[in-house]
């Protein structure tokens, strides 16, 4: 009788060993919870090849531990290995339970996300991802508040573009992330990154803190405005300060005389492009000498073809050819007034 009842408080004790849910976030830590109401446990944990190592930091939630953030160097290749984990009450510990992490990694929303109209006309998303050869990513956006539309990017992209959007419509954008299938898939999606919005009251939003106007910028806009309006009174009250910064260009004057000075030597000028000389006109006209012969004839003639020589000269007679003395033809030079053909 008591042995059975010894069986039964071991079999009760074991029975409300809670079950521990382990998932890796964002490749940085471990996050292992369990459901407890009176106990609080102590948290082990190891990988494959390690030790048993108590937890680094516990959740607690009504002076309960209920959970545990283990801190893991290199997460991105030591959650391919099984992860082992185990609940102590006092001197009693639980079963050790095995874990298949590769598949449970969650990571962080999308940071820097940022929407723009770019010179292209056409509207840009763009979020970082850390290790963005090894997620995928997906992107919903709705126009006017209506239904979203989803699309997957795949690769290293981490921007997505709506091509043409319309000036009169308001376009809200989300983007989320997972381990892709190159680095060992993962089942879960991260959570929706915070909207931005763009649309006719609001152009560009970027989810960022340098995008809020703090009070540092106000206090350097009201100071600038203040030095410059202290600068125009300045300038309008002070006027030997104002011709300092602001020197006075003469303004160029044309006195009667020295007008008088600049028309009295434009006439010199124009005088001494005039000629200061007279010449003849003369008409040039050709003389050329044409020899022919004739077969029927037993003289032979040169035909002369005599033109007016020039207007200038009455007459004009060549010099006889020495070579030419015992030719009996001769050339003769006809006076201009007279314009005959001679044979």
């Amino acid at each position: 009788m008591r042995l059975l009842i010894i069986l039964c408080l071991i079999g009760s004790n074991f029975g409300q060993t809670p079950d521990v849910d382990c998932v890796v976030i964002h490749l940085k830590y471990i996050r292992c919870v369990w459901n407890t109401s009176d106990v609080n446990y102590t948290f082990y944990s190891r990988f494959n090849g390690e030790s048993f190592g108590e937890c680094d930091s516990y959740i607690v939630e009504g002076g309960l531990n209920v959970g545990c953030k283990q801190p893991e160097d290199v997460l991105k290749s030591k959650r391919f290995k099984t992860f082992y984990t185990k609940l102590q009450d006092g001197e009693q510990i639980s079963t050790t339970q095995e874990h298949q992490i590769k598949s449970k990694v969650i990571l962080n929303p999308p940071s820097n996300v940022t929407v723009q109209l770019r010179s292209d006309s056409n509207l840009w998303l763009t979020w970082a991802q850390i290790f963005a050869e090894c997620v995928e990513n997906e992107v919903r956006y709705r126009v006017n508040n209506n239904n979203w539309e989803v699309n997957s990017i795949s690769g290293k992209q981490q921007e997505y573009c709506i091509n043409l959007p319309s000036n009169s419509s308001r376009y809200e954008l989300q983007v989320r992330s997972r381990v892709a299938y190159v680095c060992g898939p993962s089942d879960n999606w991260s959570e929706w990154s915070d909207p931005v919005v763009w649309g006719p009251h609001n152009k560009t939003v970027t989810v960022t803190d340098s995008s809020r106007l703090d009070a540092w910028t106000v206090v350097m806009y009201c100071v600038g405005g203040a030095t410059l309006l202290l600068l125009i009174v300045l300038l309008l009250h002070h006027e030997r300060i104002r011709i300092i910064l602001i020197p006075v260009v003469p303004k160029p004057s044309l006195a009667p005389h020295v007008l008088k000075d600049w028309l009295d030597s434009s006439k010199d000028i124009e005088k001494d492009f005039k000629a200061s000389y007279t010449e003849r006109t003369c008409s040039v006209r050709e003389y050329c000498p044409v020899p022919s012969s004739d077969s029927e004839s037993s003289d032979s003639s040169i035909i002369s073809v005599s033109t007016d020589q020039t207007d200038c000269y009455n007459n004009i007679v060549p010099n006889p050819d020495p070579d030419d003395s015992g030719s009996s033809s001769s050339a003769e030079f006809v006076p201009p007034e007279e314009q005959h053909l001679s044979v």
